[in-house]
């Protein structure tokens, strides 16, 4: 660590600004899994109190997750790492959930699809069930879809999380309010006594007016979701029209559930 403030990382100086210092500061952490608050005003020189404004806004971003004495971006039941990393995690079980939730698809209907890992799989599911027009917030979707025949695109705009490679946000909490859909394919980071939470504030935002503007709401969730924390309400399984789990889920929660009224479905090992 640089001794005098001055330096760090990357020859960070004092003079660096604002964005980029957050930039090394977030792959520093990226790098050691886990570093003190206190390390990083040295490593950075600059003030603890700005430190802590960094890891604010990382935090929001979905970049880190702030704890006792530093931050870290190891995954845990509170913070499930960035876009890039839970593209890794549960893949089989996620690609089983699209395979399911592609058998609602019709041709000709309007889908709206949110930013999650989950419902990223639906795209390898449209070719076959073309026309569709979709609409979506997530990059990778645009992605996935920009060339694929039959297939009409709408990206909704917004302000770009790296994290989540999506657009979050006001703007494009408004734009999902501009179209109307037959269906919504959406995920959540946690389901916590019959609730979907997330730890991004402006991830809710999108996802409720994505719910608004839907005739129909299916929410794609795997088992790891029911053990996973969040701190930002989203909605009530209720006021999705069917949830789709794979068959690790707890079945308790499965039945508690539907004696709520929830419509449930879980998709078998194939």
């Amino acid at each position: 660590m640089s001794g005098g403030g001055t330096g760090g990382p990357g020859g960070v100086t004092r003079g660096d600004g604002q964005e980029e210092r957050r930039r090394q500061l977030r792959d520093l952490v990226a790098a050691r899994g886990f570093v003190r608050t206190s390390a990083l005003a040295e490593e950075f020189g600059v003030s603890v109190m700005t430190v802590h404004r960094d890891l604010d806004a990382l935090q929001a971003q979905g970049w880190l997750r702030k704890v006792r004495g530093g931050a870290s971006c190891q995954p845990s039941t509170q913070f499930h790492g960035s876009v890039g990393e839970r593209m890794t995690t549960m893949t089989r079980t996620k690609q089983r959930l699209a395979r399911a939730a592609a058998e609602l698809l019709a041709p000709g209907r309007v889908v709206m699809i949110d930013d999650s890992t989950t419902c990223l799989g639906l795209t390898a599911q449209m070719a076959g069930r073309t026309p569709l027009t979709v609409i979506t917030n997530a990059l990778p979707v645009v992605s996935a879809l920009s060339r694929e025949p039959g297939i009409s695109l709408i990206a909704l705009g917004g302000t770009y999380f790296p994290a989540y490679d999506a657009f979050m946000g006001l703007h494009a909490a408004q734009s999902a309010q501009a179209y109307r859909a037959d269906v919504l394919f959406m995920s959540t980071t946690a389901v916590t006594g019959g609730r979907c939470y997330h730890m991004s504030p402006e991830t809710v935002q999108v996802k409720q007016a994505m719910m608004a503007s839907a005739s129909r709401r299916v929410l794609l969730v795997d088992h790891t979701k029911f053990a996973n924390q969040g701190l930002y309400a989203l909605a009530p399984l209720t006021d999705f029209d069917l949830v789709l789990v794979d068959d690790a889920a707890p079945a308790s929660e499965v039945r508690r559930l539907r004696e709520q009224g929830v419509e449930v479905r879980v998709v078998p090992a194939r």
